[in-house]
């Protein structure tokens, strides 16, 4: 029987998505939770690995069991068997033909930038303050040219093991609301590091440092040391991945910004 569940975490004490060697991912957490459910070892795989340090609030994962409870017994046992910041949003029964990773057509990604003078006690680590003043709109504009398809090398991390650069951006927009600055990236898939490295890319070009069109000169150039900085992990959060409709997988809860 596969199972399939929703997870959000926050990822400040963790080494990433994926089980360590060395270190805690959020997966290792996950399968014992669920295996002390099941009475037997359980194995997730997950929709898209995050790294060190960066949150989900709609990640999917599924599981094969031979383990029969409710789709209820499965929520709230995992979730009193998991440490305060990981917790099952949701759980369904789906057909075999599911899987998290290979079914999913779309992943959308958030990064949010507290930016005013001062930093923030209670966001620090769900936000990267940055100080200077930043023009959203310049932001903005720069990031259309990520949309469609293209050769994303400048924007991969250089221990990236995907196997193409090329990704299909399908939506891309940067809001300010108040003293937040906030960036949604959807594509089909992500490189390593590459949103982080879009986002250090567009604070140059919204504090004034680079023009408008640097972004997208950047992009054409396919060579990372050309990009901005990659922004730290704690702003960036897994908001939601996309499926069929046949496969009857639930919205997230949207939480806001």
């Amino acid at each position: 029987m596969r199972i399939a569940i929703g997870i959000e975490y926050d990822g400040t004490a963790y080494n990433g998505w994926q089980r360590q060697r060395t270190g805690i991912g959020v997966q290792e957490r996950l399968e014992q939770a669920l295996a002390e459910v099941a009475n037997e070892p359980v194995e997730v795989t997950c929709a898209g690995r995050t790294d060190t340090g960066v949150h989900a609030s709609g990640q999917v994962a599924h599981l094969d069991t031979t383990a029969e409870r409710s789709d209820r017994g499965w929520l709230l046992g995992a979730n009193t068997n998991l440490p305060d910041d990981i917790c099952v949003t949701w759980v369904r029964t789906v057909d075999d033909e599911f899987h998290a990773r290979f079914s999913a057509t779309a992943r959308r990604y958030r990064y949010r930038i507290l930016n005013r003078l001062v930093r923030s006690a209670l966001y620090r680590r769900r936000a990267w303050w940055v100080h200077q003043d930043l023009d959203h709109r310049r932001m903005h504009d720069a990031a259309q040219s990520l949309l469609g398809e293209h050769d994303f090398s400048a924007f991969r991390a250089a221990g990236c093991q995907a196997s193409s650069a090329v990704r299909k951006v399908t939506d891309v927009r940067v809001v300010r609301d108040g003293g937040w600055v906030v960036l949604d990236i959807t594509a089909n898939a992500f490189l390593q590091h590459m949103v982080r490295n879009i986002i250090g890319t567009l604070v140059a070009i919204g504090s004034g440092d680079e023009d408008v069109t640097w972004l997208e000169r950047v992009l054409a150039g396919r060579d990372r040391t050309r990009a901005g900085m990659a922004a730290p992990p704690h702003g960036l959060t897994l908001v939601r991945v996309y499926y069929p409709d046949a496969f009857g997988i639930p919205e997230p809860f949207e939480l806001g910004q």
